[in-house]
């Protein structure tokens, strides 16, 4: 039985291992008096009639899966038992869907590249051949850079759709196709935390996929008005919260690729100089604030009819 010092703000933080994110925002966080209560999703079985005692009894808990359908169903579930979360089971729904967060981006007129969706071979074709190559195919489910194809000829787009076919999986089922975007040997990927983009990191890398984790190399990038604007709007077309948002400098100007909700941020601390961990600390803990406020007068009232 988890034993709860009502004095302090209690937060949870569920995971898988942990990596050094996850050591850095728990540091911060202890450092700002919290009682800190971590939950591996690997050893968690959720009732959903049932509430698990140890997460109802926090006041906020953070997200840091690495597996995208933990992560979501356990927002879902916290959600549905009243429980604050950070970031919300809607921003991880939308970010964690490509289609989901494209269709989000153009809803809220945040520039992006062109996308086209198919459900056939024949007709993925026939809009690539409208969109004209290179093309870039995309799982509506993924991350770190996996799956992606550069698509530059017919040949290229019949045998990568011929392999999406027979794979067979959910996220190979639907065709994502994005106009390709040329780039100057860079992307870059800001962080948005509670509607401030706090800090931005370039992405060099001579592959035109440039994620950190393929072996792009970050360097600080500046934030300047325009790429402040972007991002702020890009963060509230899908939720809000804590995200990094990837950015483009194509022919047309900048433009978001992508919105990630639990996103990896050891290699743009000392690149920035900005204590991100810190950051998101702050804003866990004032959500966390809202909530036991916002608790109070349901308790309050269910005293009072007690009584």
């Amino acid at each position: 039985m988890i034993t709860r010092q009502v004095d302090r703000l209690r937060v949870g933080m569920l995971h898988s291992r942990i990596r050094i994110e996850e050591k850095l925002l728990a540091s911060e966080l202890e450092r700002r008096g919290v009682e800190l209560v971590r939950f591996d999703d690997r050893h968690l079985h959720l009732g959903l009639a049932d509430p698990h005692t140890g997460l109802t009894g926090c006041d906020v808990v953070v997200e840091r899966c690495i597996n995208h359908s933990r992560a979501l169903y356990l927002l879902k579930i916290l959600s549905d038992w009243g429980v604050a979360t950070v970031n919300t089971y809607e921003v991880a729904n939308v970010c964690g869907d490509k289609l989901l967060t494209s269709a989000a981006l153009v809803a809220a007129g945040v520039p992006t590249p062109e996308t086209v969706v198919a459900f056939t071979p024949d007709e993925a074709i026939d809009a690539i051949e409208r969109m004209g190559y290179p093309v870039v195919l995309k799982p509506v489910v993924g991350s770190w850079g996996r799956l992606l194809a550069r698509v530059n000829d017919r040949d290229a787009a019949e045998a990568i759709l011929e392999h999406k076919v027979t794979l067979g999986s959910y996220q190979h089922g639907v065709f994502y196709i994005q106009r390709f975007v040329e780039k100057p040997g860079r992307d870059i990927r800001a962080f948005v935390v509670d509607d401030r983009t706090i800090c931005a990191i370039y992405r060099d890398s001579p592959h035109w996929i440039t994620n950190t984790a393929r072996g792009g190399q970050a360097t600080n990038c500046p934030v300047t008005p325009e790429l402040d604007g972007l991002c702020r709007a890009a963060a509230m077309a899908v939720g809000g919260g804590v995200v990094a948002v990837d950015v483009l400098e194509g022919p047309d100007g900048l433009a978001v690729i992508e919105v990630n909700y639990t996103m990896e941020f050891r290699n743009s601390i000392d690149t920035t100089g900005v204590n991100i961990p810190g950051e998101i600390a702050d804003y866990v803990v004032a959500v966390g604030d809202r909530a036991r406020v916002a608790a109070e007068p349901v308790a309050a009232s269910v005293a009072g009819s007690g009584s």
